[in-house]
């Protein structure tokens, strides 16, 4: 059997059929400026981590889960304008998960969940669809960084190669990321709209008319030491969820 029989990248046909997965889980990142001192990767790698590692502690519990390979690419249609972002339309995103939905509703694998590591995907919407369409899986979808309050490791607000996933990064692949005196500061401008500011009212954020470095967030105070514990709290929720999920009759989810 493969050291990693969660990760199908690394395993065998001999494996996979006799595994019964019951979780397939999918990390979907993106490929995007991350302010100056993060990769364009930043995303996948976080996203390929948190999900293996969750599938980890979950197969240790005995969840039969099995993570595939990350789809680089989101959706990034507010930064058109910045050099290689990637974009996928949400109508790409839709069609790309109804072919490996399919896949798995024709072979009786039951669950899926969507590791979502990317602001700018948002995949409720294309689930309620598919869900309809594909009765006989469960379809659920999650945010790697929403799954641990991050009030608790970090004191810096952001979101986009802030102080959380600076401090991850670092933790993660400290060969990628740059010293920090080359970080800009992640100054982020807001909307003169009180609706679109308070959050109550949405609207496109154009990157590049909302900060000059790409990054939304100071990461100054990013540590390794801060990404490590916040990566243990995440991964630790995450792999109940799927432990659980596993265990799971989607006929009977409701108490």
């Amino acid at each position: 059997m493969a050291s990693r029989p969660y990760i199908l990248a690394e395993t065998t046909w001999k494996t996979v059929r006799e595994a019964n997965y019951e979780v397939v889980v999918l990390p979907w990142g993106a490929t995007e400026a991350h302010n100056y001192h993060l990769p364009y990767a930043t995303d996948n790698i976080q996203s390929d981590y948190v999900a293996a590692e969750s599938a980890r502690k979950a197969w240790a519990q005995g969840a039969k889960v099995v993570v595939l390979p990350c789809i680089p690419f989101g959706v990034n249609t507010g930064q058109l304008d910045i050099t290689l972002d990637m974009n996928l339309n949400p109508s790409t995103q839709l069609a790309i998960l109804s072919d490996l939905v399919q896949v798995l509703a024709r072979q009786g694998i039951p669950k899926l969940v969507i590791l979502n590591g990317h602001g700018g995907n948002d995949f409720r919407q294309i689930l309620r669809e598919l869900q309809a369409d594909f009765p006989t899986v469960f379809l659920s979808t999650l945010n790697w960084f929403k799954a641990a309050d991050r009030n608790q490791f970090f004191s810096a607000p952001g979101d986009h190669a802030d102080e959380l996933e600076t401090s991850v990064m670092m933790h993660l692949v400290p060969d990628l990321v740059s010293p920090l005196a080359e970080a800009g500061d992640g100054a982020a401008k807001r909307f003169r709209i009180a609706a679109l500011r308070e959050g109550w009212a949405w609207a496109q954020r154009e990157w590049s008319q909302v900060s000059a470095d790409t990054g939304v967030g100071n990461p100054a105070a990013a540590t390794a030491e801060k990404g490590a514990a916040f990566l243990e709290a995440v991964t630790t929720n995450i792999a109940q969820f799927l432990v659980e999920l596993a265990a799971a009759d989607p006929q009977d989810l409701y108490e």
